[in-house]
This record gives structure tokens, sequence and C-alpha cells, in this order.
């Protein structure tokens, strides 16, 4: 239900699909992890340029990885907007919402403050959102993008993109921005997500790993 067309071979552990709009969200989100996959929003399917080979995702792809298969996500440690430490090993033990950022991208704007929303509303559940601010060697640029759509989750300052060259590329897409990721109890990729991504997108997926056993 919601599924329209497949995309790319099937691999052990993750399927590929495509998702007909925000609106069954939630009813293929139970679907897609089920069948497991990468599901695409309905939305833009155009591309621009942004910087030497940066590519701005207007429509979001989410890739979804069952637990057997599931790969570890890499430490991350640097600093942040304000040039104080940050690390995500402070986040063991949560399910971590992860967004690659930059505040020169017109599709991150779009999707800032559905982001803030669904962290402001899952943080008492334990849920903890954490963005990669990329390609932004100026962090005041940053900081005013943050301080425009009200952000209130940390992000690391990461201007040369080399934070994401630490994911698989399979499912980091170090030249796509937004990129979003979840990222279970245990520490391991369990949701990629290219391109931006609405509240009512994102919300089934994450809940699905939320109700996951420790």
């Amino acid at each position: 239900m919601g599924i329209v067309r497949a995309r790319g071979p099937r691999r052990a552990g993750v399927r590929t699909a495509a998702l007909a709009g925000a609106g069954l969200a939630a009813a293929a989100a139970g679907c897609v992890f089920a069948a497991l996959g990468t599901v695409a929003a309905d939305g833009s399917r155009a591309e621009a340029a942004a910087g030497p080979a940066t590519a701005v995702r207007a429509a979001a792809e989410a890739t979804v990885i069952e637990p057997a298969a599931r790969p570890a996500a890499p430490e991350l440690s640097g600093e942040d907007l304000d040039g104080k430490p940050l690390t995500t090993a402070d986040l063991r033990g949560h399910v971590v919402v992860l967004d690659v950022w930059g505040s020169w991208c017109a599709p991150c704007r779009a999707e800032a403050d559905d982001l803030d929303r669904l962290d402001r509303q899952t943080r008492d559940a334990g849920v903890r959102f954490l963005g990669i601010n990329t390609r932004d060697p100026d962090r005041a640029a940053a900081r005013s993008f943050v301080r425009a759509h009200g952000l209130g989750f940390p992000s690391l300052h990461d201007p040369t993109g080399a934070l994401l060259l630490r994911f698989p590329p399979a499912l980091l897409n170090p030249q796509a921005i937004p990129s979003t990721l979840v990222i279970d109890r245990r520490g391991r990729i369990a949701v990629s997500i290219g391109g931006a991504v609405t509240e009512d997108e994102l919300r089934p997926l994450l809940t699905r790993v939320m109700e996951e056993a420790p």
C-alpha cells in the first residue's frame, strides 16, 4: 500500500520502493518497514547545483534497513556553531535523528521548521536531533539560519564536508543536501533520507525505530 514503483536491485535487508506522498506516509511506513526499502516522497525532482559537485535535493528518498542488516553509524566529534565541543558519543542509548544541512540550501530551509517541530515533540521520549552543518565556511551564516528557524537542536560545524565521508556513501551521499539519518539506540543506521523531508513523512519512520526494543 502506497508503494508505487521499485527502484534498483533488492539487497539482503534492504528493498527499494517509492512512496506516493506525505498523505500515505503513515500507512506505507509499516509496509516499508515490513518489506524494507527506499521510499520517495512526492515533490519536485529537479536538482540544482549548489557549489562544487553538490546537488540540492528537493524531493525525499528514504532507505529503510532491517535491524540485522544495519551498519554502525560512525562516531562524530567536532565543534558546534559556537565553537564548543560536540560529540555523538553523548547520544549513546538514544534514537538519534541526524540532519545534514547548509544555510545556502533552499530545501534545507523548507524542511527546517518541520524538523524543529518533530524534535520538540519527541524530545521527552528520548529522541535526540543533531545537525551537521556542511559547506558553510562562515559560522555566522549558519547561526543566522538557526535563529531564523528557531532550531532547538545543536549542529556540528563541518565546513569541508569531511564528516559526511565517514558514512557509507550508499546511505549518505556527501554530495546530496539535505540528508537525514535515523540512528537506533544501538548506534546503527536504521533510516537514510536524501532530500527535504516533511514532518508527516519522517514521523512514521522515526516512530517505528522508537518502538523497537532497546
